[in-house]
């Protein structure tokens, strides 16, 4: 062979090599083959055990008739005088003959072993010299053997041997055989066919599901897989991949939801901001003027400052960056403090903003955030109350749940039925055109950011409202655990949750 055929013979062999590893890859083509060989094995063992089963079968069969055989002769000798031996003799050689085609005989032997009589066709010389234990059966060349001894009798008889050919055995074994190996063919034409129907049965799910993953975009989620309704494994894994993308649906829903109204939230103030500059480059104007322009200007980018710092914090929340281990806060000083903060805003709406019961209790948790919750419930209630009204805030240590709960109640304008289990969306206002009316605006993120780092804390947030009597805002803040031996009193290098104290 020249070399330039070995070069296209190994060219011809690699399509095939690849095919073959390719195959191998396949789930479906090693369901296949595993389910095969576990059958082809499990029937390999069982068809074994059942020849030998068979085998034993008759071999034991063989001796219970060989046992018999041979203590009705020994009877028989026992009972046989020396005139009646010839009868004896007479009735053995016909039974010999009746069952010449067993190749059944039997032997009257001596005490020394040497043979006093033998049936038709007995096979002396070829177990003559072969020892055989009382009673036991056991086999020699072609023939089966069962020896018992005897009383002394009729011509020194002392032992009675009784045989019979294996033949016919080893025919029905043979037979046993041929029927095993077309079992064993059949098995292995059957196994692999079965085992490559069953495993595409198997393997279509999750077909279905690489062709349904294929053919999803982040622009087009609404395909599903089918679920067939049999409540296996299948159904179990279809449905789990559906939850799965319903879930990353809603998710990508809520982040071009979230992009669209941060855009529009940003194109307000921006807007505002070029309009100022182009009213103060259109023409001359005195300093009066462009000192208003400019603090509009501030306004606007105040505003916008706002909304920036608020988004970046809600896309820490995405990140689980408030989840990181934080310092040990006093927060019942934030609590007084946010009050007295917002006291000098409510006076000017002539709202009775009041601290009631302000229990001393440590939280860890970081402090920027949690001093933000509530700031914004305050200032949301001070805002939504109308003058004449009224806020009250108060934060109790919880003993029994190791829990503080913040709560800042108004009675201001409330919230509707059908807004309520809305008001923790991004960018969510409830009835914006009564805000408005009431000359209040917002950027619909603060209850979201109380929401995040409430549950970031391992907390949580609850909001109750009726419409024109006021809302309830109730956080629950896990405390710090309590190291052993540590007082529940504050002192100074020692944190914990100390006794109660009402600050007004």
């Amino acid at each position: 062979m020249t070399q330039t055929d070995t070069r296209m013979n190994s060219g011809g062999d690699r399509p095939v090599e690849s095919w073959l590893k390719t195959l191998w890859r396949t789930l479906r083509f090693r369901l296949a083959v595993w389910s095969a060989l576990v059958v082809v094995l499990t029937a390999g063992v069982t068809l074994l055990g059942l020849r030998q089963g068979v085998q034993w079968a008759l071999l034991h069969e063989m001796d219970q008739i060989l046992l018999e055989d041979v203590q009705e002769i020994a009877l028989a000798l026992e009972e046989t005088g020396p005139g009646d031996f010839p009868l004896l003799v007479d009735d053995l050689e016909r039974k010999a003959l009746g069952h010449k085609h067993h190749g059944w005989f039997v032997e009257l032997r001596d005490a020394s072993g040497g043979i006093v009589w033998s049936s038709i066709d007995a096979p002396t010389d070829a177990v003559d010299t072969i020892p055989v234990q009382e009673l036991l059966p056991r086999s020699t060349g072609d023939y089966r053997l069962v020896q018992s001894s005897v009383p002394p009798g009729p011509r020194g008889i002392a032992a009675v041997r009784v045989g019979a050919r294996l033949e016919l055995m080893r025919a029905d074994m043979a037979r046993v055989d041929q029927m095993v190996l077309i079992a064993a063919a059949g098995i292995l034409l059957l196994a692999p066919l079965c085992g490559y129907w069953l495993a595409s049965r198997a393997a279509r799910t999750v077909g279905e599901i690489i062709q349904t993953a294929s053919r999803l975009r982040p622009s087009h989620l609404d395909e599903r897989l089918p679920v067939r309704g049999t409540g296996d494994e299948l159904d179990q894994l279809a449905e789990t991949v559906n939850g799965l993308l319903d879930r990353i649906a809603a998710y990508l829903q809520q982040r071009r939801d979230f992009v669209a109204n941060s855009a529009h939230e940003l194109r307000s103030p921006l807007a505002a901001i070029r309009s100022s500059v182009e009213v103060a480059l259109s023409s001359g104007r005195s300093a009066d003027e462009y000192e208003d322009l400019l603090v509009d200007i501030l306004d606007q980018s105040g505003t916008l400052e706002t909304l920036v710092n608020q988004l970046l914090l809600l896309s820490e929340t995405e990140v689980d960056q408030l989840r990181k281990q934080g310092e040990q806060i006093a927060f019942d000083e934030i609590v007084s403090k946010s009050v007295e903060m917002f006291r000098g805003v409510a006076e000017s709406k002539e709202v009775d903003l009041q601290l009631g019961r302000c229990d001393r209790v440590d939280i860890l948790g970081n402090r920027t955030h949690l001093r933000q919750v509530v700031n914004n419930l305050v200032d949301n209630a001070v805002k939504y109350t109308l003058e004449g009204g009224r806020v009250d805030v108060e934060l109790v240590h919880l003993t029994d749940d190791r829990a503080a709960r913040l709560i800042v109640r108004d009675t201001g304008i409330g919230i509707s039925d059908e807004d309520l289990p809305h008001v923790f969306e991004r960018f969510f206002r409830a009835d914006r055109s009564r805000s408005r009316e009431h000359g209040i605006t917002g950027t619909g993120l603060g209850l979201s950011i109380c929401q995040a780092v409430a549950l970031a804390h391992g907390g949580t947030i609850v909001c109750d409202s009726r419409l024109d009597e006021g809302t309830t805002v109730t956080v629950i803040l896990p405390l710090t655990p309590l190291d052993p031996g540590t007082s529940p009193e504050r002192s100074e290098g020692v944190p914990g949750v100390v006794t109660e104290a009402s600050l007004s």
